[in-house]
């Protein structure tokens, strides 16, 4: 995307709306929350596991989209960017909450055990669920790591902890996710 371009018909839709904000385009920051916000929501949601929270957080990360949209270079994906703002600001939130990261040793962080996974009747509404009662800790990292495609290192950069705590937060959300689905899907 040109910072300055000579005409915006020959330009992606998205880069069109990007100069329309650098313009003061009213309309165009609606239609860039409007094509984004959905899908940065389900981040917010996914991460702060609670929807008034993610509300707040995704409207504060829009605020500092549209502040920085100056900085946005033309090698750079706008999705990826305002994907970038929106994580951060959800990291803000769970840092402010304090969420607890487990530190653990290299000892900790051994081979996860085998699990027949077939034994287990998993549903999508089990896992969200599962997910959700997940402790913020273990839920952020997975949530990165699974959803997000952050490696290990980038999440234990991101978190401030090391990468085997990265790693066993992991392993152990996804333990805890199978044990809860166990019991919801024997349940019923």
């Amino acid at each position: 995307m040109s910072l300055y371009p000579d005409t915006l018909e020959n330009m992606p839709v998205t880069d069109q709306i990007v100069v329309r904000c650098r313009k003061g385009d009213v309309r165009a920051f609606r239609e860039l929350y409007e094509a984004y916000s959905r899908a940065m929501y389900n981040i917010c949601l996914r991460m702060t596991g609670h929807a008034a929270d993610a509300e707040d957080v995704l409207q504060e990360a829009f605020v500092q989209v549209f502040k920085n949209l100056e900085k946005l270079t033309s090698d750079s994906s706008l999705t990826a960017w305002i994907k970038r703002i929106v994580v951060n600001h959800c990291l803000s939130y769970l840092r402010k909450k304090k969420v607890y990261f487990e530190e653990v040793g290299e000892m900790d962080a051994a081979e996860e055990a085998v699990v027949d996974e077939g034994a287990y009747a998993f549903t999508v509404s089990a896992v969200k669920e599962a997910i959700g009662q997940l402790p913020d800790g273990y839920r952020t990292v997975l949530n990165l790591y699974i959803f997000e495609e952050y490696s290990h290192r980038e999440i234990a950069e991101m978190l401030g902890i090391s990468e085997s705590t990265a790693k066993t937060q992991f392993m152990r959300a996804k333990e805890k996710v199978r044990q809860l689905v166990k019991v919801k899907t024997k349940e019923v």
